[in-house]
């Protein structure tokens, strides 16, 4: 429910008024005016079989440069080729989220905690293999910060 939720909300079309405000009342900035009007992915770390199951939802897209949105993570997959895809990923204008396997975001952990923008939002999601651990994830660590919770 929640990634249906995501996803209607990211890329559903939508109406703009004259004014910067959405239909709750705040006000986008540029970056996520421009990430909400033009369509935009959500790109995808993890293992096979989360991947495959985002793929088949329809999330999958490759561009003409044959480059897509995710990366299937395996025991012969590198802590530097998934460094290299994560800092892509954040880099491209075109992705709205980040969906992330816990258990590769400890493996880049001191990339998530330095990156610091709200397009692309990062969310990490437990693994087929691991539970999800909230005091591992660094944007609910931030969240939970900033709502005085922590």
């Amino acid at each position: 429910f929640f990634f249906a939720f995501l996803f209607f909300f990211f890329f559903s079309p939508r109406e703009r008024d004259d004014d910067d405000e959405d239909d709750y009342g705040i006000n986008m900035t540029a970056d996520t005016a421009a990430a909400a009007a033009s369509g935009s992915l959500i790109a995808l770390i993890g293992d096979e079989d989360t991947v495959t199951g985002f793929l088949l939802a329809g999330a999958g897209h490759k561009d003409f440069r044959q480059n897509t949105n995710f990366l299937i993570v395996d025991s012969k997959t590198t802590t530097k080729m998934i460094e290299t895809t994560f800092l892509g990923f954040t880099q491209r204008e075109d992705v709205a989220i980040i969906v992330i396997a816990q258990n590769v975001a400890n493996e880049i952990r001191h990339l998530i905690e330095r990156y610091d923008k709200a397009i692309p939002a990062i969310l990490e999601i437990p693994a087929k293999d691991t539970p999800y651990d909230p005091s591992q994830d660094t944007m609910m660590t931030r969240v939970k910060t900033l709502l005085g919770m922590q």
